[in-house]
């Protein structure tokens, strides 16, 4: 039979989401972060387009979360994903509480203690508790999954308490009928179809689980029910009504609108990300590195690597699952087989953590099952201690390993490198970036805080996307009108080429003529706006070109000198000696040690070397003309950031010998 319910999950569900919303709330970031933050916050802001697959949902109710009388605009929407962690961790508790109930030897107390430490270590888990302080889609995802298993696993425990299938048997045929309690199944089909609406390539990855685990609670008849009908249309109408905000969005010709979704094939192009499916791949040196840096991102998910304590008790949970559930195991076991599938052949740069959400919370009820199936090790008498002892370390071990890394109440990394980047800049100038770190938080700068509109910043990878042209003209129209013929020419070549991209694959001819329009395009933009003011470039586009950019990056180092200016390179037309001026830049949280940061954190990977990259070619430029002294405060510079740079360290060795020795 059911056990009764009094409440107490609910109420032990809200003081684990009332302590997570406080720890967030706490080490949330006061302003734009890195990555896909600032495009999300104007996307948010403007109710415009975000990025493929669009994420409706959350824009929608980020889009209210700006709306608070609460700080900046950015805090308001990283405020929204620190309450949508929070409840995640509560849900997570409800999660396990339905997991132990399973299990049939439930102990009333005992499983509520498990439960609340599930949700607690998922709040401070190293991936949940980092987007919970930013603004970034994940934690809303986290929450419907999480939403989804808590309603598909109480639906099944009602199934298993005879409130829904008769105890008497049937004919194979016939079919059960439609009850009260299928409320719950139908409430998880529509929460589906709104979490679709989010990040839907992690959500997919339960359905595989939710499946085997319907199948083996009703059988294979429910498969051939109306039950199931009415459910696939309600998820479906859900997806529907969600996606529904694309074509509407696009429709109002909002300041960023990406993809420009206002068809129903537009839709669907976003809806399935088709520009980056070239991302997947199945080589086995890339699948083995993928595998390798899953490995390493589990290791530190839960506190120290070289400790690995919630690993070490999730695996008894699920061992006990196979021994008393096999169908709540398959669940669990077949997310993280799916989610690790699919990400392992799926490269992708920055925010491959949050792709393995489905597989951490696997673990977290996983290690709350380990906890509990202490009873089966240890004396009764000694059972609740130990409960409460484990209980409490794996959540308070991840609190102290996660926490240098995932505070980011001190976090100024974008804001100080835009603005280091725009001081430099005259007025009215172009500056060209191939980073997105550059671009992203740009936008909430410029079209949200006001800062710098003067500046014409053009993302060069984006500019082999058609809608990216409408932002351009809307924003720039000057710079549109000046290299109007080069833009048409391109835009006509790219639209054919988004038409029917197979066909520029198969044909040499027409990617070269592709790839000739486009650099046409890039030179025009320089030689006309440098006509009016200076044009600027960031290093990577001069130094690390894809091969898209490389002829581009070649024509700009023939035909201009590459001056330093502050993180950024002006365009001379001479090779006589200009001033780089004087060195300012704020790096707060860089090398202060305000701020941790992983080896694969963007900061490391890209923003420190950026920083340090043009603080060496400072150096290196004032030391050509014999300004010694100048390139010294460079390279120090540039060893403040990071102590073992071999070219700044050489570097300052060649400037000291130049120097005039002391009698």
């Amino acid at each position: 039979m059911e056990r009764p319910r009094s409440g107490a999950e609910f109420i032990c569900a809200a003081i684990v989401s009332l302590a997570a919303f406080a720890l967030y709330t706490r080490t949330l970031a006061p302003t734009v972060t890195l990555v896909d933050s600032g495009e999300l916050i104007l996307a948010a802001y403007s109710l415009g387009v975000a990025h493929p697959p669009g994420f409706p949902l959350y824009v929608m109710l980020a889009h209210l979360a700006t709306l608070l009388p609460l700080g900046n605009i950015a805090v308001r929407v990283n405020f929204a994903s620190g309450l949508f962690a929070a409840l995640a961790a509560g849900v997570a508790t409800l999660v396990v509480g339905e997991l132990v109930a399973e299990i049939g030897k439930f102990r009333r107390l005992i499983g509520l203690a498990t439960a609340i430490s599930a949700g607690l270590l998922l709040a401070c888990s190293r991936t949940l508790w980092a987007y919970a302080t930013i603004a970034e889609v994940y934690t809303l995802n986290a929450l419907l999954i999480l939403t989804i298993l808590f309603l598909m696993l109480h639906w099944r425990r009602l199934v298993q308490a005879g409130k829904v299938r008769s105890p008497k048997s049937r004919k194979p045929a016939e079919l059960d009928p439609v009850t009260e309690h299928d409320r719950w199944l139908y409430a998880a089909a529509i929460v589906f179809g709104l979490a679709l609406g989010v990040h839907h390539v992690t959500v997919a990855a339960i359905l595989p689980g939710i499946a085997v685990l319907v199948y083996r609670t009703e059988g294979p008849r429910f498969f051939a029910s109306k039950r199931l009908l009415y459910a696939a249309l309600l998820s479906f109408a859900a997806l529907i009504l969600i996606y529904t905000y694309l074509p509407i969005a696009a429709s109002r010709a909002p300041i960023f609108n990406w993809g420009n979704p206002d068809s129903l094939s537009g839709v669907w192009r976003h809806l399935s990300g088709w520009q980056y499916q070239s991302y997947f791949s199945f080589d086995p040196t890339m699948l083995g590195q993928e595998f390798d840096r899953f490995g390493q991102l589990l290791l530190r998910e839960f506190g120290p690597r070289w400790l690995p304590l919630t690993l070490g008790v999730a695996l008894p949970g699920l061992v006990l699952m196979f021994r008393r559930d096999r169908t709540v195991f398959w669940l669990l076991v077949l997310i993280v087989l799916v989610n690790t599938g699919y990400n392992v052949s799926y490269s992708i740069a920055e925010d491959a953590d949050a792709y393995y959400l489905p597989t951490f919370i696997v673990l977290v009820a996983s290690a709350a099952l380990g906890i509990y199936s202490l009873g089966e090790w240890i004396r009764p008498k000694l059972y609740p201690g130990i409960v409460l002892v484990v209980g409490l370390t794996l959540p308070a071990a991840a609190l102290r390993a996660n926490r240098p890394f995932d505070d980011r109440s001190h976090y100024f990394v974008a804001a100080d490198y835009v603005s280091n980047i725009e001081q430099a800049i005259a007025p009215n100038g172009l500056l060209l970036t191939l980073d997105w770190q550059v671009a992203s938080p740009m936008l909430y700068t410029r079209e949200i805080v006001g800062e710098r509109r003067d500046i014409k910043v053009i993302d060069i990878n984006l500019l082999r996307r058609s809608w990216y042209f409408d932002y351009l003209k809307r924003s720039y129209p000057d710079l549109a009108q000046r290299s109007a013929v080069a833009i048409e020419a391109f835009l006509g070549e790219l639209r054919q080429w988004e038409n029917d991209p197979a066909a520029y694959n198969r044909s040499p001819s027409l990617t070269q003529r592709i790839y000739e329009k486009f650099n046409a395009l890039c030179e025009a933009l320089v030689r006309n706006e440098s006509a009016v003011a200076p044009v600027y470039l960031r290093p990577e586009v001069a130094f690390s070109p894809g091969p898209e950019t490389a002829e581009f990056a070649k024509w700009l180092g023939n035909s201009y000198q590459l001056v330093p200016k502050g993180l950024n390179f002006e365009l001379t037309n001479d090779r006589t000696f200009h001033d780089p001026g004087e060195l300012k830049l704020q790096t707060r949280g860089l090398s202060d040690g305000t701020l941790h940061f992983d080896d694969d954190d963007v900061v490391k990977l890209k923003v420190l070397p950026a920083y340090t990259m043009m603080l060496v070619n400072r150096g290196r430029y004032l030391a050509v003309f014999n300004q010694d002294v100048r390139a010294i405060e460079a390279y120090d510079r540039a060893l403040e950031l990071d102590p073992q740079l071999k070219l700044a360290r050489e570097g300052l060795r060649a400037s000291l010998d130049k120097l005039p020795k002391p009698n």
